[in-house]
């Protein structure tokens, strides 16, 4: 789905402009970069209640669209090759996707690389997770209608944590929704080749992500949490992973889908055509972004 029309224009304007490559930037320029981006988010919608707080040691900002109680609760771990991102560079997708679906939405701050390095921001989305299971009542939340939802790292960090449950708790998420997931610390891929240098978020970019939050020991990308593809996914809950036709973490997603899909797992794959890695936040000047937003929300919505 999609139209490559209007990511060509931007992509060109990125080039034209001499804006630098974010693999070229330094640590605080892509931070920064990140959230100037948001503008291309569109407008923010206004929203019941949102508010901060802290479960086990780990910020999260909760986004609650009524003052119902016993809603669902959809848990979002953040974007940003695990060295940026956070709740500025989310916020309006994450109130799009608390209207659309109905649910609480609780984002989680975790620790960035490369000044926190692995597992730290695996160990604080578990933390955050097992919070919001243990007090996601007094925020009006159904803590037995619990979903995942990440993208690129954060992507990562929702699968993670699915399976750190899998391995040491008695519950799982009712489901897990993967939007372009980072998966492969070592960029095997075909699609790393194709699109890793002409569409702004490069397989460099990405790859350092990985090479940071590890503190370049290579030998850590064969770590399980790290490398997903080689982990076992039997007895996971639903899961929808979404893939970007020019994007260098295409492959490795749709990867994922077919080893899930092996194992049993009732697992979907919707890849959008015509769009890069990162459209799902350019709902501003994207309706591919604007129709992901939707199939979220409506997934969201049919819980088990």
């Amino acid at each position: 789905m999609g139209s490559w029309g209007g990511y060509k224009d931007l992509v060109e304007d990125f080039q034209s402009n001499g804006k630098p490559c974010p693999s070229l930037q330094t640590i605080e320029e892509r931070r920064t970069g990140y959230i100037g981006s948001t503008v291309l988010a569109g407008k923010s919608p206004k929203i019941e209640h949102e508010f901060l707080d802290t479960l086990n040691g780990v910020q999260i900002k909760v986004y609650k669209p009524t003052t119902e109680s016993n809603l669902p609760i959809t848990v979002y771990f953040h974007g940003g090759c695990f060295i940026s991102g956070g709740f500025e560079t989310h916020d309006v997708q994450l109130r799009q996707i608390a209207l659309q679906s109905n649910s609480i939405v609780i984002c989680i701050k975790y620790r960035l690389a490369p000044e926190h390095t692995y597992p730290a921001a695996h160990d604080d989305v578990y933390q955050a997770v097992l919070g919001i299971k243990e007090f996601g009542r007094k925020y009006g939340g159904n803590i037995e209608q619990m979903a995942f939802v990440g993208d690129s790292a954060g992507g990562q960090l929702a699968l993670a944590t699915t399976l750190r449950l899998k391995k040491y708790e008695s519950w799982l998420p009712s489901q897990q929704i993967l939007i372009y997931p980072m998966l492969d610390p070592k960029g095997s891929s075909r699609s790393y080749v194709e699109n890793g240098t002409n569409y702004i978020i490069t397989a460099n970019m990405l790859l350092s992500g990985f090479e940071l939050y590890t503190n370049n020991k290579s030998n850590s990308f064969n770590e399980p949490e790290l490398n997903l593809l080689n982990c076992d996914f039997n007895g996971l809950p639903t899961t929808t992973i979404i893939t970007a036709e020019f994007d260098p973490l295409r492959d490795e997603g749709e990867q994922l889908y077919k080893l899930m899909v092996s194992q049993g797992v009732d697992a979907s794959c919707q890849r959008y055509s015509g769009v890069i890695h990162g459209f799902f936040q350019l709902s501003g000047v994207s309706q591919s972004a604007k129709h992901c937003v939707e199939l979220i929300s409506k997934k969201l919505m049919t819980r088990n």
